[in-house]
């Protein structure tokens, strides 16, 4: 399994502490990768600061969300264990049954209960699998692994695509549960409607599909699939989505599925009970109610990502189509090199190993200073 850790890692990220005398963790916990979140820059003389790696929204919640927070006063009693509220106004919203939302604390933790409920490890001590495209979204070996389900790794293609093909022959009479992450993240490319419906009918109909659209209002890509199209379509498909990135509440940490009772039912009993706050209700609430603004917001990101990727591409980088808010590099063994000549211009970037750097889309002034970077960059063949 290949390690998501970054330049990111601390050094007691990495180090053993010793405990107490025989207390260990399970010995999974050894075998998985550690998340490390994007730091924040270090400060350089002379320069704004900028945080480009967390894929954050750098915009401010709409005026009418920080107004719903700000009525919040009764944070000494526990919120509504299944977001009654938030899951009606989902279901105007999407035109779906309310029955058919469960939220959780951020679309991972909405995973996380999808996986506790269908893979992990069975009576007889075989694990279930799950397959997944990779590189992908660094979180899904951790909670796989902590599930006590075994990891399904298939590589993405070399413009960062999920190969479904591939995905689909990796799917086992052990698989029970495939994760399509669309926009794939850290890559970028969005899953096209028609492949994305043949790989669902040529699985089992016994295998859960989810499709991950933590970035959904920022694809522009008119083949991409809709998720709630799929479900609609297909009762073993499970769709996640969250506040986080459009919405700009990523620290209120509110997410949701969207799945037919026959999954829905099974997941309400592994939900984690109040994993939604009453002012992250809220907040989601009075977001899907001024709906119109975040709109607004969303393409003010998505016209900067344009200019972005066009201005990479103008100096010849090779940029898988970017449908999220972030572009991604393949820049191989000059990763850190990159981060490095990153952190000195006063901007944090995502960087994976040897494979490549994430770079989120933020401030103008963050992507203008990231774009002249390229351009001065020159430790990687380039594409012609």
């Amino acid at each position: 399994m290949t390690s998501p850790l970054n330049q990111n890692d601390s050094a007691d990220a990495a180090a053993v502490v010793p405990g107490p005398a025989g207390v260990t963790p399970r010995p999974v916990v050894a075998r998985l990768p550690k998340y490390a979140a994007g730091r924040p820059p270090a400060p350089v003389e002379g320069l704004a600061s900028y945080k480009l790696s967390s894929n954050e929204n750098p915009l401010p919640p709409i005026p009418a969300v920080i107004e719903a927070i700000a009525r919040e006063s009764a944070v000494n009693r526990y919120p509504d264990p299944v977001s009654s509220r938030l899951r009606a106004a989902l279901a105007d919203f999407l035109g779906v049954p309310a029955e058919d939302i469960v939220t959780g604390g951020g679309s991972l933790g909405a995973l996380n209960q999808l996986l506790a409920t269908f893979a992990g490890q069975q009576d007889d001590g075989t694990q279930d699998e799950v397959v997944y495209a990779w590189r992908s979204f660094e979180a899904y070996p951790i909670s796989i692994g902590l599930a006590g389900a075994k990891s399904v790794q298939v590589p993405v293609t070399a413009d960062g695509r999920h190969d479904l093909d591939a995905m689909a022959a990796a799917v086992t009479e052990r698989t029970k549960v495939v994760l399509l992450c669309t926009p794939n993240n850290p890559t970028g490319p969005a899953l096209r409607r028609e492949e994305t419906e043949r790989f669902i009918q040529s699985v089992p109909s016994s295998v859960v599909v989810v499709i991950d659209e933590a970035y959904q209002e920022f694809v522009r890509d008119p083949e991409a699939v809709d998720g709630i199209e799929m479900y609609r379509r297909y009762p073993n498909v499970v769709v996640l989505r969250t506040f986080s990135k459009a919405h700009g509440l990523a620290g209120l940490r509110v997410g949701y599925s969207v799945s037919q009772p026959g999954i829905t039912q099974h997941l309400r009993v592994a939900a984690v009970p109040f994993a939604v706050s009453s002012i992250a209700e809220s907040a989601a609430i009075a977001s899907l109610e001024n709906y119109g603004e975040v709109v607004g917001r969303v393409q003010s990101l998505v016209d900067e990502r344009d200019r972005v990727t066009a201005a990479l591409r103008e100096l010849g980088w090779d940029v898988p189509d970017a449908q999220g808010n972030f572009v991604w590099l393949g820049l191989g063994e000059a990763t850190a090199e990159f981060a490095a000549q990153a952190a000195a211009k006063a901007l944090s970037v995502r960087a994976f190993g040897n494979e490549g750097v994430r770079v989120s889309i933020g401030e103008p002034e963050a992507n203008s200073r990231f774009i002249e970077l390229c351009g001065n960059f020159t430790k990687v063949p380039q594409a012609s």
